[in-house]
């Protein structure tokens, strides 16, 4: 299911994105999901994110752990 979210730029971020949206020829939502998706699939190729997110994963896993004893 979609998820509508509210997002906040400056002023000069606003103007770039919707000149770049209609250089593109697309809406600026459509804009907005492809930087989206690119900045993910960017982070799963990043061997620093992934080392970060790894020990998150596993400091979340040890906190779920105590709260279920």
């Amino acid at each position: 299911m979609p998820k509508t979210m509210t997002l906040r730029l400056s002023d000069e971020l606003a103007a770039d994105l919707e000149a770049m949206a209609r250089v593109d020829d697309v809406p600026v939502s459509e804009a907005i999901r492809v930087a989206i998706d690119e900045r993910i699939k960017a982070r799963r190729e990043d061997k620093q994110f992934q080392a970060r997110l790894r020990r998150l994963m596993a400091e979340n896993q040890r906190a779920l752990e105590r709260l279920s004893r």
